[in-house]
């Protein structure tokens, strides 16, 4: 904090009329292990200062990690003598004082664990090592793997404005994932993973919990085949739903609307999905991935319902995205360690519905159920969506057989207006969160109908 303060006050002495500045450091580990032997251990630290200043309606960024004085005075120099070379922009200031928040305000959301920092090089890869072991363990066809991974990190930020500003937050996480590979009777290699991820270490699944169902999801890919072009439902798990969700969280950003960048633009109050779909963005979520007590301008963060029934209630706008679509920021920014600023999710979820997964796939008579995706096959300014996908067909509300290589389409809007079953499964592995839902048609193409 004190770093922050040194830094503004000499930005403003050297010229600048607003200035702000972030300061960051953060530790992290990774430990690797493939077949059973250490592959990879990286572990590093990093320190910085972002700085956000204007003159007048000029605006310019800079970063430095240099943090002596000779380099933070070079740093100031530059960012001051590049904020002269910017256009005025006449959208572009910092918020208003008035609705900046107080640390008084600002509440204890319990996102740091200090144990997470004691785990050390030999620690993670022996966790990672028995993840692995564990998935060689639960069936003698796991013979090959991509290998398994433990990563830690940790690390603190303080932002100060010269608008009166003064914030600090700490945060840890910790993750494992695990790659098994087995061998199909066609002679192709089936992979497949699982993965834990929580900022507290007592929330992770146990690592040989992780490992066995990496492997149950692999092995159950033995087998796969195309199925015939058709029209039918598909049922999203939760990690393909959040991929989905991921697509809408890019188009309701402030940023993509008003670039005329998003197929949402000028949709606030029209129904955007179907009534079961209520979407939030809530940062806070006690020790949730994307928890926040104030967005990156300072404001106090704050809960807000994104979809309500179906209806599109409002985008996520920082300051500058507010006053292009002539309306109040939803105190959403995100300040990146360079000092840039833009709009962002904090913990955007899918509100899950009252039926189990399990029901809902027994409710389901055919279609497709999809647990991964590949490519990258959407156009925001239309909706239109077109990726490769995997999973299991469904045939009387049961997982029939593994399949593969088809194609999954139908445009965004339509996909969220045909969600016609939502199941109360959500978890916490990531801040883009949603349970299982099935879309009543999509087109699948597969291969011809013989």
């Amino acid at each position: 904090m004190m770093l922050g303060d040194r830094v503004t006050e000499r930005a403003l002495k050297a010229g600048a009329d607003v200035a702000e500045a972030s300061v960051h450091q953060s530790l992290h580990l990774s430990a690797k292990v493939r077949l059973k032997a250490p592959e990879l251990v990286e572990e590093a630290g990093s320190r910085g200062v972002g700085l956000r200043v204007m003159c007048g309606q000029q605006v310019a960024v800079a970063h430095t990690s240099d943090l002596s004085d000779a380099g933070l005075d070079r740093f100031i120099e530059d960012a001051i003598e590049l904020v002269r070379l910017t256009q005025p922009d006449r959208f572009s200031g910092p918020p208003d004082s008035a609705l900046l928040s107080s640390m008084a305000e600002h509440q204890q959301l319990d996102l740091f664990d200090a144990t997470i920092d004691g785990i050390d090089a030999e620690e993670g890869l022996h966790r990672a090592k028995a993840a692995e072991v564990a998935a060689f363990e639960y069936d003698p066809r796991v013979l090959n793997s991509e290998g398994s991974s433990f990563s830690r990190v940790s690390g603190g930020s303080a932002i100060v404005t010269s608008g009166g500003f003064r914030g600090f937050t700490q945060g840890t996480y910790a993750s494992i994932v695990v790659n098994p590979v087995v061998d199909d009777t066609d002679g192709k290699k089936r992979s497949g993973y699982y993965f834990s991820s929580r900022r507290h270490l007592s929330d992770m699944e146990c690592e040989r919990e992780v490992g066995r169902e990496a492997s149950r999801r692999t092995l159950a890919k033995l087998g796969s085949r195309r199925v015939p072009t058709q029209h039918a439902p598909v049922v999203f798990d939760p990690d393909t739903a959040r991929s989905m969700l991921s697509l809408f969280a890019g188009c309701i950003n402030g940023s993509a609307i008003w670039r005329r960048a998003s197929y949402l633009a000028d949709r606030e109050a029209s129904v955007v999905a179907s009534e079961l779909v209520t979407i939030v963005d809530d940062p806070f979520i006690p020790r949730g991935p994307g928890s926040r007590a104030y967005d990156g301008e300072g404001l106090l963060s704050r809960r807000n319902i994104i979809v309500e029934g179906g209806v599109l209630k409002t985008y996520l706008l920082d300051s500058y995205s507010a006053r292009k679509l002539n309306k109040a920021s939803t105190a959403s920014a995100s300040r990146s360690a360079s000092g840039g600023i833009g709009p962002s999710t904090s913990n955007f979820m899918l509100k899950p519905g009252d039926m189990t997964a399990e029901d809902l796939l027994a409710s389901t008579a055919k279609g497709l159920y999809v647990t991964d995706m590949m490519g990258f096959g959407f156009n925001a300014v239309t909706g239109d969506f077109s990726r490769g996908a995997s999973g299991f067909w469904i045939e009387n509300g049961e997982k029939a057989h593994p399949v593969s290589e088809v194609t999954i389409s139908l445009n965004l809007d339509q996909i969220l207006k045909r969600i016609d079953a939502v199941a109360n499964d959500l978890h916490m592995d990531s801040s883009i969160m949603s349970p299982t839902f099935r879309v009543s048609e999509m087109t699948i193409a597969g291969h011809a109908h013989s």
